[in-house]
């Protein structure tokens, strides 16, 4: 079978992109004047006269100064083998002068510092930050939630129980007393003054309960206690006081925790056995009667009623009390 015959390297001619063009000749587009071998040409003088710091450090004027230049930059360029237009050279010293080529680094702003000195700054101020976040979290933990369950308790006691309490008092005096307290509690509350308004929610919840009570008076009478004791006032050394020892009881046989304003110092305290001041014919009388048989034949000297805050008494007393002897 016969090869076919080979193609010459010479018969091949070169492809040109004229013959597939179609139309009209397109025009070549137009650039800058300034083109950019010049701008490249300039920057390498640029950098050319940075380099030669001696020729840049004489002390000459701007005439001569850039004609020394020129003049060096074509020496410098010939034995280079480049050719290098002197208008270039030129340029490359008015731009060296001018400092068009050189760069200036943009001065960091104040955020842009802090952030990059976040290292050394970050971890102390993210520490501080948790501190003050615990700080506000307590409190309001332990200091504000308290403070606002106490208001509440407070506005509990003056709109709820108190009502109750005025219905449960069975005198005059007693109602006309709850009712003051009320109102200056309410003013408390409005004055944003939590300790006043405390102070006369704890009385009206201490005078509810007083009022809610209801027990017999009973002298104490039991081994190894005393039922009757006296006291020798400190500013009359020959008088002498007289009280029988008693306690309350309740429906159950159960003492009662009773409040007791001492007549001594004036400080009440709530208790389930304290002193009832009585004359010496009274206090003789009981003494009597427990040394016939170790036994009160009349215990009970009084009842406290529900409604009011003081009890009944069937023995002669001024009502005055005592908590230690």
């Amino acid at each position: 079978m016969a090869k076919p015959p080979r193609i010459a390297d010479a018969e091949i001619e070169p492809v040109q992109l004229s013959d597939f063009a179609s139309g009209p000749e397109t025009p070549a587009p137009k650039f800058a004047k300034r083109r950019l071998d010049d701008v490249m040409l300039a920057m390498d003088v640029v950098d050319t006269l940075r380099s030669d710091a001696v020729l840049l450090e004489q002390d000459l004027n701007a005439s001569e100064r850039e004609q020394q230049l020129v003049d060096r930059l074509k020496i410098i360029y010939k034995n280079q083998g480049i050719d290098v237009p002197e208008r270039i050279l030129r340029e490359g010293v008015k731009a060296l002068d001018e400092e068009r080529f050189a760069y200036t680094p943009i001065k960091g702003g104040f955020f842009a510092k802090v952030y990059i000195s976040r290292g050394r700054w970050g971890k102390p101020v993210l520490v501080a930050l948790g501190m003050i976040g615990f700080a506000v979290a307590a409190e309001y933990a332990f200091i504000e939630m308290p403070k606002k369950r106490e208001i509440k308790r407070i506005e509990q006691v003056l709109n709820i129980e108190v009502p109750e309490v005025l219905a449960l008092a069975k005198t005059p005096q007693l109602k006309t007393r709850i009712a003051a307290l009320r109102d200056e509690g309410v003013a408390a509350l409005k004055a944003k003054d939590s300790r006043e308004a405390k102070n006369i929610s704890d009385a009206l919840s201490a005078l509810a309960t007083d009022l809610n009570q209801n027990y017999i008076v009973r002298i104490v009478s039991r081994p190894g206690e005393s039922s009757g004791v006296f006291r020798i006032p400190d500013d009359a050394p020959k008088a002498r006081n007289y009280y029988l020892i008693v306690e309350g009881i309740d429906a159950r046989g159960q003492t009662v925790n009773v409040n007791v304003n001492s007549e001594e110092d004036q400080k009440s305290k709530r208790v389930t056995i304290w002193g009832v001041r009585v004359p010496y014919r009274v206090y003789q009388s009981v003494s009597a009667d427990k040394r016939d048989d170790q036994i009160i034949q009349n215990a009970v000297i009084g009842v406290k009623k529900r409604g009011f805050l003081k009890p009944d008494y069937k023995i002669e007393t001024d009502g005055s009390q005592i908590l230690d002897w």
